[in-house]
């Protein structure tokens, strides 16, 4: 499969290698030039592009920006493409944005308004970069984690789940994109290591909030 990663950072880079290694052919791309890149080519064996590039080639697409990116992004890159959105609002950094500060929606959602042709499928959020390739495990393994996912075409989630089960996690399907709220920034299945079942019981019960960077401890 073709994967276009649009953002090069801790979890692009991440995913990249993950998705390298199960011999996925994966094109790296950041908002300057790819020449940026050069280094990260080499070390993760994939190749480099524009966000366009990365955009057109994949078959799909993983969307790791920091959040106030996203309007910047050509609306049209990626209509038709199923989508992961690995992206996350942090207030401190992407500045005070109501409609998620008051719950009146989600990331994902706004993530889907803006590629309103895209299939996006909230994935890859909740998991340090630091995790994803030693918590990957074989299928039927006791420890294999589980991630959660949301988004609101069944096609293009079981695709998701499928990439998510061949890299070695199980999946939580939280349900619509206006579930995702779930497991965003500081819920209690935010970045935390858990099996399928006690995911689950996390996402189902996702009405508090836990201390702010607790989950790097």
């Amino acid at each position: 499969m073709k994967i276009g990663i649009i953002g090069a950072g801790f979890i692009g880079r991440a995913v990249a290698r993950l998705a390298v290694a199960h011999g996925h052919d994966v094109m790296l791309s950041n908002s300057r030039h790819p020449r940026t890149l050069t280094s990260t080519m080499i070390s993760v064996g994939c190749q480099v592009g524009t966000t366009a590039d990365a955009a057109r080639i994949g078959d799909i697409g993983l969307l790791a920006v920091p959040f106030f990116a996203i309007p910047d992004l050509d609306p049209a890159m990626l209509d038709g493409k199923v989508v992961m959105d690995a992206c996350n609002y942090y207030p401190g950094r992407d500045e005070s944005i109501a409609g998620l500060d008051s719950g009146e929606t989600t990331t994902s959602e706004i993530v889907q308004r803006h590629f309103a042709g895209a299939k996006v499928v909230k994935a890859w959020n909740a998991i340090l970069e630091r995790d994803i390739d030693p918590d990957a495990r074989p299928r039927g393994a006791p420890d294999r984690r589980a991630l959660p996912i949301a988004g609101d075409d069944a096609d293009a989630k079981a695709i998701v789940a499928a990439l998510f089960d061949e890299f070695g996690y199980d999946i939580v399907d939280a349900g619509p994109l206006r579930e995702g709220w779930r497991f965003e920034r500081a819920r209690p299945a935010y970045c935390v290591r858990l099996e399928k079942d006690a995911l689950a019981a996390k996402l189902a019960d996702a009405g508090t909030s836990v201390a702010e960077g607790s989950w790097r401890g």
